[in-house]
């Protein structure tokens, strides 16, 4: 008999992310319609009011998607007037993405309508930068469990 006592659904941190995650892309999916963006398009406005232009590769690893994923993302921005693409003039292989006029326009309007999550999750200061640092660990320590079982794997 095994000495393993097994934990229930609601105890695994993992369903609770899960369940978390679910309930975070619904809110968003509500609060970016007046807007006609996606989560992941959101995210990256998000990166790129942060710094642009930025290349398709760097913009990538900022948001830890694809090519595959990122590029036809990139092409709706686009065509709904957000960012530009274009052939950077020093290597034709990497494509810039930058900020459209209306982009910048809108980036205040967008941060006031999305920032009332913050507001229902009825979060102090201190108590959403400390949760906000707990996940950042959480994900740092997966990143180091996927290295080790890489290494373990070779094995």
């Amino acid at each position: 008999m095994s000495d393993t006592t097994p934990r229930l659904l609601d105890d695994q941190l993992c369903f609770a992310f899960y369940t978390a995650s679910k309930k975070f892309n619904h809110f968003y999916q509500e609060a970016l319609k007046p807007f006609h963006l996606t989560y992941p398009q959101y995210i990256t406005m998000l990166a790129l009011w942060e710094t642009s232009p930025l290349t398709v590769r760097e913009l990538g690893q900022r948001l830890n998607l694809d090519s595959g994923t990122l590029t036809p993302l990139l092409k709706r921005l686009e065509k709904q007037g957000w960012i530009s693409r274009d052939r950077s003039q020093k290597d034709e292989r990497q494509v810039n993405i930058s900020l459209t006029q209306h982009a910048v326009e809108q980036r205040d309007v967008v941060y006031d309508h999305v920032n009332q999550c913050v507001d229902i999750l009825d979060l102090d200061l201190a108590s959403y930068d400390d949760l906000l640092s707990q996940i950042h660990d959480v994900a740092d320590n997966l990143d180091d469990v996927r290295s080790d079982w890489k290494i373990q794997k070779a094995f």
